[in-house]
């Protein structure tokens, strides 16, 4: 079972939707990076009744993600801010090295783009 960094995002979404249970399996999977069987021992289940706990939580996080996309959107919103710095720091660039208006509005330009599409 690979572990995905998704889920552990989304868990950081949606966690406290989810069961006790389903919420220390989860932890312990994806966030200490325990095996189904380290998990097992510590909980005091089979190590099928883990699995099938996180199974079960991982739907459950997919599911809200699939009706809210609140991971969807921060991962856009921090794409959108790398683009604003990375922008930014050309305009910086661009006025020390003596660049035309030309080049620093297209820079500026962008950034008005990302955070127009932000702001939707």
């Amino acid at each position: 079972m690979p572990k995905d960094m998704n889920i552990s995002l989304l868990f950081d979404f949606y966690g406290e939707i989810l069961t006790e249970k389903q919420q220390d399996v989860i932890d312990y999977y994806y966030n200490d990076d325990l095996s189904l069987a380290e998990i097992s021992e510590h909980l005091g289940i089979t190590r099928q009744g883990v699995r099938d706990s996180i199974k079960r939580a991982e739907a459950t996080l997919l599911e809200m993600e699939e009706k809210l996309g609140l991971a969807k959107r921060f991962r856009e919103i921090q794409r959108g801010l790398d683009t604003i710095i990375s922008e930014a720091h050309a305009i910086e660039d661009d006025s020390i090295r003596g660049a035309t208006i030309r080049d620093i509005t297209q820079h500026t330009m962008k950034i008005i783009e990302v955070a127009g599409h932000l702001n939707d």
